[in-house]
């Protein structure tokens, strides 16, 4: 096998593979190489020796036997979200044109393309009454989110991970081969994909089901960050007694001062509570009384919603920022994690952290599924993710923070954590992502990967190690 060398446009290998795609290939030097290349955290950036926009699968097809001639790896952008490692000595596929989304409405299935986003998912089933099971971002890429598992901030509780709900993957194998993959044709490696993220294949297209909701009763309730200890020590009690079919989480926010947030908000240390409940609105509003009692907000957004208006619970920044992140699982938010949660976060802190969230999760997610997945954080009660914004200058200082905010939690964690949300920094740990699987899961999903990429072609992810490399 050839090994990596400097890529320039007269290389033969190059040539061929540029009259093999109907997409484009980008150099390093090449206009529109950036725009290929461009992530949603600016402190994260790829930088691969070509990147290849893909029109379909048969570019995929060329890009990855490419990259195995030379010696390369192979990372995948859709929404571009989650970049985890470095990009040197990769050929980037972006497939960002391929975007397609079909809905069965009789079915209630719906066919996502690769570099679908949620929010075209998202659109085109509500034209059907019926809702994906998306997450808490339009702009998070459909598939990537499914990989990881996925985890709804509205659908979850009642309907478990994203990833059961798959029911066929069109992929490209690190052999080149391009193979559809359902329970039936071919189980070890169904299984594998499904929450080994990333590292088994490219996954071209998914086929999922649908659920029939149309609308949703829910919003965001905003309280003085002065109320954080209130705040948590009623909700706390609170969410541990709602049904599957309401959802809640809870943000620590001190929020900078940007036109784009309504005018309240706007430079304001805030607790932001995010809630969705699927049955009826008078239900709904009955349930949050214990919340209501807590006084008057400074913003309520609650109301029966579209559910095409799924993103404004938990209203995710939309645009590309420079942050950086930490999460952690909670086995309990006790009345003693909450006191130091407040200690670390709260009014007297001198925290500089964005957003610092706790996600009650549970019910359908902490059942097994009817056909088995790689998804490793069932049973898994809470999720605490938090992130810090700013520019390198500011990165080491923002990464003390997060460290921090970790280390003093650490009492109260859980062995496991949502894969998802594993930041760079601990998803480039080896012995964090071995954490994250667990010993035995981790072993079944390395000897998968030994059968089917042998040579760690897919390695630019939360990299699971084939046996044999």
């Amino acid at each position: 096998m050839a090994t990596s060398t400097a890529i320039v446009r007269t290389d033969p290998d190059v040539i061929a593979l540029a009259e093999a795609v109907q997409g484009q290939v980008f150099l390093v030097d090449d206009p529109g190489y950036a725009e290929a290349c461009a992530t949603y955290n600016l402190l994260t950036p790829l930088s691969p020796v070509l990147a290849v926009a893909a029109s379909g699968p048969a570019d995929v097809q060329a890009a990855v036997r490419f990259a195995t001639g030379r010696g390369l790896g192979v990372a995948v952008r859709n929404g571009g979200h989650q970049v985890v490692r470095p990009t040197e000595d990769t050929v980037l596929v972006n497939l960002s044109a391929m975007s397609g989304v079909t809905v069965d409405p009789t079915a209630r299935t719906v066919r996502i393309e690769g570099g679908a986003l949620w929010g075209d998912v998202i659109e085109a089933a509500a034209k059907h009454d019926l809702a994906p099971l998306n997450g808490s971002s339009p702009t998070v890429g459909a598939i990537g989110y499914c990989l990881g598992g996925g985890h709804g901030p509205v659908l979850s509780r009642k309907y478990g991970y994203a990833a059961e709900h798959v029911t066929s993957m069109d992929v490209v194998l690190a052999s080149g081969v391009t193979q559809r993959v359902t329970a039936a044709s071919d189980p070890r490696l169904f299984f594998a994909l499904r929450g080994g993220k990333g590292n088994f294949a490219v996954v071209t297209a998914v086929e999922m089901a649908l659920f029939p909701v149309a609308r949703f009763y829910g919003g965001g309730l905003w309280f003085p960050g002065e109320q954080l200890a209130d705040v948590l020590r009623t909700w706390q009690p609170w969410c541990e007694q709602l049904p599957d079919e309401f959802s809640t989480s809870v943000a620590i926010q001190r929020l900078p001062d940007d036109e784009m947030l309504p005018p309240p908000l706007r430079g304001a240390f805030v607790v932001h509570v995010r809630l969705a409940h699927l049955g009826d609105a008078a239900e709904g509003e009955a349930m949050l009384a214990p919340l209501r009692a807590l006084g008057p907000t400074v913003l309520d957004t609650v109301a029966d919603t579209p559910y095409r208006e799924v993103a404004a619970v938990h209203s995710d920044p939309p645009l590309p920022l420079p942050y950086v992140d930490r999460s952690s699982g909670l086995r309990e938010l006790s009345a003693e994690a909450i006191d130091r949660l407040v200690e670390l976060t709260g009014p007297g802190s001198d925290c500089p952290l964005v957003s610092v969230e706790i996600r009650r999760l549970g019910g359908a997610m902490d059942r097994e599924p009817r056909i088995p997945d790689a998804v490793p954080s069932r049973g898994l009660p809470y999720q605490l993710f938090a992130f810090g914004v700013g520019g390198p200058d500011q990165a080491d200082e923002l990464r003390a923070s997060l460290a921090g905010l970790i280390d003093g939690m650490s009492p109260w964690a859980h062995k496991a954590t949502m894969l998802n949300f594993l930041s760079p920094d601990e998803a480039t740990v080896p012995e964090e992502v071995l954490g994250v699987y667990g010993v035995e899961l981790y072993a079944r999903l390395a000897a998968l990967k030994s059968a089917y990429d042998p040579l760690n072609v897919f390695r630019a992810n939360y990299n699971i190690v084939p046996l044999v490399a």
